[in-house]
């Protein structure tokens, strides 16, 4: 566990560092549920630094940063659909994931919605199930000619 997290709303600087964690963690941990094709085909997601730059733009996207290093990122889209959460590879597990988790969770309440909802990986879905987030159904998208199954996930709050 980490004791010293700071949090913030990501600047257009971060860039480097947010598409950094978003390509490696998935090719380190998310590996271990998706085949190569579908790694390097979703890793690749990183590359579009335009769509990057907007959403950091468009939405409530905050950065946890332990000693001024960006180690994990997180952003809220129409105020109550968390769009992603990703823990840099070397501190999955050490509450990071859950303290953003519980800021996007109280920023949702403060927009005025009582549920949150995400499209969550195969990867993912311990993490949610264990913060108490209900399956509202699984299905197939497409991404680069790959199809990945996912999770619609929701949590009244």
């Amino acid at each position: 566990m980490i004791k010293d997290i700071d949090f913030r709303e990501a600047t257009q600087d971060d860039l480097p560092e947010i598409t950094s964690i978003y390509r490696d963690t998935i090719r380190a941990v998310n590996s271990r549920d998706y085949s190569e094709e579908q790694i390097e085909a979703w890793s690749s997601g990183a590359d579009d630094l335009k769509k990057w730059q907007d959403r950091i733009k468009k939405f409530y996207f905050l950065v946890a940063e332990v000693d001024n290093q960006i180690v994990g990122f997180t952003y809220l889209k129409n105020g109550f659909y968390l769009e992603n959460i990703f823990v840099h590879k070397d501190f999955q597990g050490k509450t990071v994931g859950s303290k953003l988790l519980r800021i996007m969770e109280s920023q949702v309440l403060m927009n005025g919605h009582n549920v949150i909802k995400s499209d969550i990986s195969t990867s993912a879905f311990p993490f949610f199930d264990s913060h108490y987030y209900d399956v509202g159904k699984k299905q197939k998208k497409s991404f680069k000619g790959q199809v990945f199954d996912i999770y619609v996930v929701f949590k009244e709050l």
